[in-house]
C-alpha cells in the first residue's frame, strides 16, 4: 500500500522559514515526479512546485519562486519543500504528491498518490 506521509508544518511569523518533508512508503518513487500543493479555505488546490524523477529539473509557481526550493533524497525515498521568506498568503494545507512518470507536471489531476496534507500557517 503506498502511503506519503507530510511533515514539518506549524505556525511561523511572516518571514520565517519551515521545512516539509514528504517520506513515501510501499514502493519506490525515486524515478517519478513528485509535487506540492497547497489549499487554502475556501481556494482550490494550487500548484506550488515539483521536481523530476532526475532530481535535476525543478518547476516553480511564480508565488513561490526565489522562495521556496525542491529537492529530494533517493535513498530516503523522501522530497523536501524548504520555505523561506514566508507571507501570510502563503498559509495554507501543503500536499505532496507523486506522479507515475519522470516529467513533472503543475496539473493536480495528473498526480496519482497524494499525502493528507499538513497545516502552515503564517502569522503576520
Amino acid at each position: 500500500q503506498v502511503q506519503l506521509v507530510e511533515s514539518g508544518g506549524g505556525l511561523v511569523q511572516a518571514g520565517g522559514s519551515l521545512r516539509l518533508s514528504c517520506e513515501a512508503s510501499g514502493r519506490t518513487f525515486s524515478s517519478y515526479a513528485m509535487g506540492w500543493f497547497r489549499q487554502a479555505p475556501g481556494k482550490e488546490r494550487e500548484f506550488v512546485g515539483a521536481i523530476g524523477g532526475s532530481g535535476i529539473i525543478t518547476n516553480y509557481a511564480n508565488s513561490v519562486k526565489g522562495r521556496f526550493t525542491i529537492s529530494r533524497d533517493t535513498a530516503k525515498n523522501t522530497v523536501y519543500l524548504q520555505m523561506n521568506s514566508l507571507k501570510p498568503g502563503d498559509t495554507a494545507v501543503y500536499y505532496c504528491a507523486v506522479r507515475l512518470a519522470t516529467i513533472i507536471t503543475m496539473y493536480p489531476d495528473r498526480y496519482d498518490y497524494w499525502g493528507q496534507g499538513i497545516q502552515v500557517t503564517v502569522s503576520s
